[in-house]
């Protein structure tokens, strides 16, 4: 049941202010024959760029695919993975990489992977984040909750449940779907039913609808240069059996250290799902939307572009290309804002 709840989210899909402002949008060519693009993976669910320079992809069905700047290769179970599935791609200090799968963690030094399940001490095969902090603290998040690793022990790391109002989902309920560390050193915790958790080191403070997220179900949190942060959920209704009632909140939260700010004319962004935040290297933010492309908010602006699928990741390369993982496959922004599906012969540069 898990399995097929993350795949099918993961295709998807106090007091509040609200922002007026509407979105500039940025007019894309129409993407014409996509159909006959052989895609690098049907779900492209995560996107990063190593210290080398190499591009990472992985995909819920093939494995990682990495472009070197002159191929695209594929590594697999046949490779060493535990599982084809790769939902996502860290790099720790000494250059290995770490990826996140259906079926425990991995370790790659570039030749050899090292595989890590519930039989080591983690606390549940299914990744769902991983996230090294600027302590050194290496984070797994799952759908079992969080364990941090020290090289050598897992140790779990419980997060208290806050009282809600809304029902949860008993398959979601310790589902972590992000982590992430902001300008004073908090962690967050992105939770899927019990909202947004921050940990100072000591204690716990916890965000849901009664402090004014739009929904209890966080599936995205990142922090800008201002010091607010950024919190995507998703529509809780959507879990309903009866189809008529999968209706609801969701939407982009934005909070300032006081209050929460919702963005209802910006279409895509309130009463809908967003799955995926990234601040890039210039400090912008990228935001995803079910139906409505992603936007780019830069300069207090909201800038859309026509990406006709849904966005699960982003990545803004070197070379200020933005990659865009998708439900449908590999998308690229590159600099002069033209929208690009990506397939195994590229376009790549």
């Amino acid at each position: 049941m898990k399995i097929i709840l993350l795949t099918l989210l993961t295709i998807l899909s106090a007091s509040c202010n609200s922002q007026g402002k509407k979105a500039k949008t940025t007019e894309i060519e129409d993407q014409t024959n996509q159909n006959n693009i052989s895609q690098i993976g049907e779900y492209v669910v995560d996107t990063f760029q190593d210290s080398k320079g190499n591009l990472w992809f992985g995909t819920l069905e093939k494995g990682v695919a990495k472009y070197d700047g002159n191929k695209l290769t594929y590594l697999t179970i046949k490779n060493g993975l535990p599982s084809n599935r790769i939902t996502n791609i860290i790099e720790d200090d000494l250059g290995n990489l770490w990826f996140g799968t259906g079926s425990g963690v991995s370790k790659f030094d570039g030749k050899v992977f090292t595989n890590y399940t519930k039989k080591d001490g983690l606390c549940n095969n299914v990744i769902s984040y991983l996230f090294i902090d600027s302590k050194g603290v290496f984070w797994i998040g799952t759908w079992g909750g969080v364990c941090t690793f020290d090289g050598t022990h897992f140790n779990n790391f419980p997060i208290p449940y806050p009282k809600i109002e809304t029902k949860i989902n008993k398959d979601t309920k310790d589902w972590i779907t992000s982590i992430t560390e902001d300008s004073k050193g908090n962690i967050w915790f992105g939770r899927d039913g019990y909202g947004a958790s921050k940990f100072d080191g000591k204690s716990f403070v916890h965000f849901t609808t009664k402090e004014g997220l739009s929904s209890n179900n966080v599936q995205s949190i990142a922090d800008d240069q201002e010091g607010n942060i950024w919190i995507g959920t998703r529509v809780a209704e959507k879990d309903n059996l009866d189809t008529s009632k999968r209706i609801g909140e969701g939407g982009l939260n934005k909070y300032d250290g006081k209050q929460f700010t919702h963005f209802p004319n910006i279409d895509g962004l309130n009463k809908s799902d967003v799955f995926a935040i990234y601040k890039d290297n210039s400090n912008d933010l990228w935001i995803s939307s079910t139906n409505n492309g992603v936007y780019n908010y830069t300069n207090d602006e909201f800038v859309n572009y026509k990406v006709p699928t849904s966005t699960m990741s982003f990545l803004k390369d070197n070379s200020e290309n933005v990659w865009l993982g998708c439900a449908g496959g590999l998308y690229k922004i590159d600099k002069n804002g033209d929208v690009k599906n990506v397939g195994t012969n590229g376009p790549w540069r």
